[in-house]
């Protein structure tokens, strides 16, 4: 793994952190469900932000109005929180499989 990919995945580690630093100060005045809920839709919403820049920064080096280095991290980023958000995937149908198999 080369050291870009290392300081991207820390990066995106510390934001991460932040935005559930600041979901706690929220969470006073709404049930547990909605804040989850709701961190569940804005982590989608940047997801999905995040495949849209790649995007924009490829058709962009395409143009001739951007940069290499500008895709290769964009589409890196994407990469990323796709990869992460499979796994947040799988960890949820384990789970559900596992509450499944609970004897009633």
């Amino acid at each position: 793994m080369a050291l870009p990919a290392i300081m991207g995945g820390a990066a995106a580690a510390a934001a991460a952190y932040r935005g559930a630093q600041a979901l706690t100060g929220a969470g006073d005045a709404a049930p547990a469900g909605a804040d989850f809920a709701g961190a569940l839709r804005r982590a989608s919403e940047q997801a999905i932000e995040v495949g849209r820049s790649a995007d924009a920064a490829s058709t962009a080096a395409l143009t001739g109005q951007g940069s290499v280095t500008d895709v290769v991290l964009a589409v890196s980023r994407a990469e990323l929180t796709l990869q992460t958000a499979t796994a947040v995937r799988d960890r949820v149908v384990t789970a559900y499989q596992e509450i499944m198999r609970m004897p009633i």
